[in-house]
């Protein structure tokens, strides 16, 4: 597993070394803010990489939205028949190409990253911090001596006995399990059509991954070095924002965020009246004149 993760081991390691030195001389080389930082900026930079699977999980789930009747049309027909009906599915997503698991790129694409991440920074816990990819002995040492909010980078819940690393560590679980849901809250409740509840398949998939990573987060946060806890909080922070300005610029028709545009959009530019029938204007009557009886005709005798 190491020599596979080798190569990650560098990236990540030169990604926090080279914005070590741009922020050194302004808050110090052992600065527990410059390590902070360092760790940030490596979100950022995969997030701006990770932007295409971002724009390719959208256009999956949308079109998972528009093939929703035709998935219940299948699961109702082959209801006794899971194989058959599986293959149906299958052969309808590859007709229009799309996945059902599109939603789980991004994090299956950081998956690799957070390994690397969590080694690189376990590595300098003990006596003798672990040099490993582009961070030096020296620089090994100065990061294992950084802190956020009085904890260590390098420490974890289990592994140390200090109760301010544990409390530092317990308050980003929490960050981190309450941004997940969040994000994915705002995904079912704004960005997604309203869909019949019942069978639904993509609808089962999201609530699974509203309630299942929260759960997984917190119960495995308590092995992860405070580093990695901020790695994964801001994480979710930039997709939470980068959700946000999806859905309120470029919502999915038919979800909730999309009918809201259109009352804005509605609202803004109102249609103009008189669409209806037009009614005709009686002839002003002459001013100054009173109107003349009418002379009764003669009957001939």
């Amino acid at each position: 597993m190491g020599s596979i993760l080798e190569p990650l081991y560098w990236v990540v390691s030169g990604v926090m070394v080279f914005i070590h030195r741009l922020v050194s001389p302004i808050f110090g080389e052992t600065s527990g803010v410059t390590w902070t930082l360092s760790i940030v900026a490596l979100v950022i930079l995969i997030r701006i990489l990770l932007i295409p699977l971002f724009v390719k999980q959208i256009k999956s789930q949308r079109a998972l939205t528009a093939l929703s009747p035709e998935m219940k049309k299948i699961q109702q027909k082959y209801k006794d028949d899971r194989q058959k009906q599986s293959e149906e599915l299958m052969k309808l997503y590859k007709e229009h190409k799309t996945n059902p698991l599109a939603s789980c790129f991004p994090i299956l694409a950081q998956a690799p990253i957070f390994f690397a991440l969590f080694t690189v920074l376990n590595g300098l816990q003990g006596v003798t911090p672990k040099a490993r990819g582009a961070l030096t002995p020296e620089l090994a040492a100065q990061a294992a001596q950084a802190e956020f909010f009085g904890a260590r980078i390098s420490q974890t819940f289990l592994g140390s006995t200090d109760l301010t690393v544990k409390l530092v560590t317990v308050a980003l679980i929490i960050l981190m399990s309450a941004t997940t849901f969040t994000t994915q809250r705002q995904l079912m409740v704004k960005g997604m059509p309203k869909l019949d509840t019942s069978n639904n398949m993509m609808l089962q998939q999201q609530k699974v991954l509203l309630y299942l990573f929260p759960i997984i987060f917190a119960v495995t946060g308590v092995n992860f070095p405070v580093g990695v806890l901020i790695y994964w909080s801001t994480t979710n922070f930039w997709t939470w924002g980068q959700q946000y300005y999806v859905i309120k610029r470029n919502p999915a028709p038919g979800s909730p965020a999309w009918e809201e545009l259109q009352r804005k959009k509605a609202a803004k530019n109102p249609e103009p009246e008189g669409n209806g029938p037009v009614a005709l204007e009686e002839p002003e009557k002459p001013k100054g004149q009173r109107p003349q009886p009418k002379k009764k005709k003669k009957r001939n005798k």
